[in-house]
């Protein structure tokens, strides 16, 4: 017999094809099962009653108790109006009706006691009601509540329209609670209830839509939000050790004498998170297993330099390594100090970009197959298939968001003898704790967070539009100590034609007030070829250029130290990481750095909050913490996008991040006693874990 949570919606009474149809297209609700997992995003206190004297137009919902007292009908065809008349003992409202006006007039007899529920507002002076809900007194209402705390759940204007009001959504929830509620089987086993102490399933999914008190609510959510989360990281972690189990990695036992060379040479020491760092690669690298770690560091804290460091512990192993950066401005970036680094190392490095010469690609390609080049730099021009490598070791993926998994398994299907390159990813994003976990809770993670000594923090500064006159002073002042400057516009969309204008006008505005010869303004942004974007970049970068004007093209990597300051305009349009990101192409050299955050004339709370926390630190994952709390996890790269491998129905990794560590924690528990799950009491986790949602779509496996 079929499950009950299987059948189609529309057979649950008062729903019926019409609304099934709404259900389906406005909420994704095609079963009964789906409906029951539509949870309320908050509650309203139905217990108390209100006396009309004490209301107040504050925006939040009131129940009276009251006696209809008189009602007038105005208005033709549908712009009727009904106007009701409640009086209670402490004096009289005004309830107002547009719609269904003559059924309630008929319902509301003058003299009939009713409970009113909605949110009160002011009209010419006076308060009134617009369109509350009508209860029979409680005495005879009761029935329709099970608890006193009711359920609000996600609404869309279609849905309102058609019918499916929030009220209506609590009869449909009640109904599918009564018919299905004996096919709601557990999920998770008995041990786990018990040691957890959580409430059966069917007990959270009544008092999740209907609690009985405060109590109840709060275990069933925390039941329902820890399952989620626990599941979650259990198909991660089991996804974990099965690749480590199954993957053989190259064992590379030996440090190498290019490895010491480059270490000994270097003109400052490493700082402690390095060498931990390395530490933690090294012995990845020695385990015989493939290394698939994720590198964390703030802009700045020396990721770089540990992504040498450990392609010199690949070459000192006789292997060849790999760097792949998003851009060929990065990648070039990367060749020029990767190639100073190896100097005194006698390794051949060579780099392979989009616009490398047919002539240049030759050798370079031979170089690769024979060996000869240890280390090569490049972009996803290294994934193209002439690209033959003698013997791949590692892969290094800097800022691997940018990156589709299909590039990726391109590259690692370059190892030597079908056995995948060690694998380390870097990105200078801080991710929170919590979203690296669910991210790349399938990767070791690794983090730099510490500074090197000897970098100046950033002064970060927050202006209005107002105060141009004085910050093109400060640029003039800054230029003439023989410094460069920064000017970034939000050209979030390549195709918006106001931003086009705001940066074409910004650019027009710099050139007017530094003018030539005194002044050279260079500009670069996406619409450019890559041999202009090349020129004007190459002309600051050299210090031919005082002023860039750019779109956040400049975003990765771009390493001018002699750029002391950033201005960003329109700041309020960015997501503090990307504000993060940007405020670190300045501080790279010695001299003291400013960035100039400047806002629009409309800026909402929001906003100016996050702009006024982007002021008061320079420590990008408390940043991040900040953003996921602020804007969730949907849009932390800056630009919208699910960013979630799967659709949490209840959790929050902004707000439950201690549940979800404690989740991880119990996951890797049982997965350590019992990794496939084979064991009889976890047949029910296995069962959830096969269920599409937990079949994660794939972000970080990298082979």
């Amino acid at each position: 017999m079929k499950n009950k949570l299987e059948t189609d919606v529309q057979f649950l009474p008062g729903v019926g094809p019409r609304r099934a149809s709404l259900l389906r297209s406005e909420l994704e609700v095609s079963t009964i099962g789906d409906l029951l997992h539509l949870f309320p995003f908050r509650y309203i206190d139905r217990s108390s009653i209100q006396k009309i004297a004490d209301i107040r137009s504050t925006g939040s919902y009131v129940q009276i108790l009251g006696e209809v007292t008189a009602l007038e009908l105005t208005g033709q065809g549908n712009r009727q109006r009904l106007s009701v008349i409640v009086r209670d003992s402490s004096g009289e409202m005004e309830l107002v009706f547009f719609k269904a006006t003559k059924y309630i007039a008929e319902r509301l007899r003058k003299g009939s006691v009713f409970l009113f529920f909605g949110k009160p507002s002011t009209f010419n002076g006076k308060l009134n009601m617009v369109h509350p809900e009508i209860d029979a007194p409680p005495s005879e209402g009761a029935a329709n509540y099970p608890g006193v705390l009711t359920g609000v759940y996600p609404s869309t204007e279609k849905l309102r329209n058609g019918g499916i009001t929030g009220k209506v959504m609590n009869r449909l929830m009640s109904a599918a609670i009564e018919y299905a509620i004996p096919d709601i089987a557990e999920t998770l086993p008995e041990y786990i209830l018990r040691e957890k102490g959580l409430p059966p399933l069917r007990y959270a999914i009544r008092n999740i839509h209907f609690p009985s008190d405060q109590t109840a609510l709060a275990k069933a959510q925390y039941r329902l939000k820890w399952e989620e989360l626990f599941l979650l990281q259990l198909s991660l972690v089991k996804q974990k050790y099965i690749r480590s189990r199954a993957s053989t990695g190259i064992v590379m036992p030996n440090v190498g004498e290019a490895f010491n060379a480059c270490y000994k040479a270097l003109p400052y020491d490493l700082t402690g998170a390095q060498k931990r760092v390395i530490k933690e690669i090294r012995s990845d690298m020695m385990s015989g297993r493939q290394m698939n770690r994720l590198l964390q560091g703030d802009v700045g804290s020396g990721k770089t330099m540990v992504a040498v460091l450990s392609a010199l512990l690949a070459v000192g192993n006789g292997a060849q390594a790999c760097i792949m950066a998003p851009t060929e401005v990065l990648a070039r970036q990367h060749y020029l100090n990767i190639s100073r680094y190896l100097a005194p190392t006698g390794v051949a490095c060579s780099l392979l970009i989009g616009s490398t010469t047919k002539a240049e690609r030759k050798p370079i390609l031979k170089g690769l197959e024979d060996g000869s080049i240890g280390i090569i730099i490049g972009t996803h021009a290294l994934i193209e298939d002439p690209v033959i490598f003698r013997n791949l070791g590692l892969a290094v993926i800097d800022e691997q968001h940018r990156f589709g998994v299909e590039q990726r398994s391109r590259l690692w299907a370059k190892g030597r003898d079908g056995i995948p390159p060690h694998v380390l990813v870097m990105t200078a994003t801080p991710i929170p704790r919590t979203l690296a976990m669910t991210l790349y809770g399938d990767l070791d993670v690794s983090v730099i967070d510490e500074m090197p000594p000897g970098r100046k923090p950033v002064k970060t500064i927050l202006i209005g539009e107002g105060k141009k006159p004085v910050l093109y002073n400060f640029m003039k002042n800054q230029i003439a100590k023989g410094r460069q400057v920064f000017i970034v516009y939000p050209l979030i969309f390549e195709s918006e034609k106001m931003d086009y204008r705001n940066l074409e006008a910004g650019y027009e505005e710099i050139v007017t007030r530094f003018p030539l010869p005194q002044y050279k303004v260079a500009i670069v942004h996406g619409q450019q070829t890559s041999e202009v974007k090349k020129l004007n970049m190459d002309a600051f970068a050299a210090g031919r250029a005082d002023i860039l004007v750019s779109t956040t093209v400049i975003e990765v990597g771009v390493d001018v130290p002699n750029a002391t300051v950033i201005v960003i305009e329109s700041a309020e349009r960015f997501g503090l990481a990307q504000l993060h990101q940007l405020r670190g192409r300045v501080g790279r050299g010695s001299d003291e750095s400013f960035c100039v955050l400047v806002h629009g004339n409309k800026v909402s709370k929001e906003s100016q909050k996050r702009l006024e926390l982007m002021c008061a630190t320079e420590n990008g994952f408390d940043l991040a913490e900040e953003d996921l709390k602020m804007r969730g996890p949907g849009d932390l790269e800056g630009t919208q996008q699910s960013g979630l491998p799967i659709d949490l129905k209840i959790a929050s990794l902004s707000h439950d991040g201690q549940i979800l560590s404690d989740a991880r924690l119990y996951a890797e528990h049982i997965l350590s006693a019992d990794p496939t799950l084979s064991a009889t009491e976890n047949a029910p986790l296995l069962n959830e874990l096969r269920k599409d949602k937990y079949i994660i779509r794939d972000f970080s496996v990298i082979s």
